[in-house]
């Protein structure tokens, strides 16, 4: 009896995904996709980037952030498409006002979503087209 190969452990799967986020964390995360738009501030593309990294990296994760992510990303290319029209509106000379307009509501819908992030709600940004599902 001593020759006999001792019993192997009992099988435990080893999980595949990511771990989920504890609440705290989606929150920051959710927080974060809506923040990170604020980068175009000061790169050509980070309004729309920000949150797309952030979405990609933390959907798996959580409900949560993937709903906030797939919002904040949505919302920065509906103000990019208005950019681009109150910059070819310059023409006419109504840009010059709409682009401070666009500009005005993208950051304060931006930090409204980021504070409804923050406090666990979810947040659905108006006027949005929904182009990521």
């Amino acid at each position: 009896m001593e020759n006999q190969p001792p019993t192997p452990p009992p099988y435990s799967p080893v999980p595949t995904g990511p771990a989920p986020l504890n609440q705290s964390d989606e929150r920051m995360w959710a927080m974060l996709a809506h923040l990170s738009a604020l980068t175009g501030l000061f790169t050509v593309v980070g309004s729309v980037v920000g949150p797309l990294i952030v979405w990609q990296v933390q959907k798996e994760r959580s409900a949560f952030v993937d709903f906030h992510g797939k919002e904040a990303l949505n919302f920065n290319i509906t103000i990019a498409i208005a950019s681009a029209i109150s910059f070819v509106l310059f023409l006419l000379l109504v840009g010059f006002v709409l682009i401070w307009i666009v500009g005005a509501v993208w950051l304060i819908f931006t930090l409204i979503a980021a504070v409804k992030a923050n406090n666990g709600e979810y947040y659905r940004y108006p006027l949005t087209f929904r182009f990521v599902k």
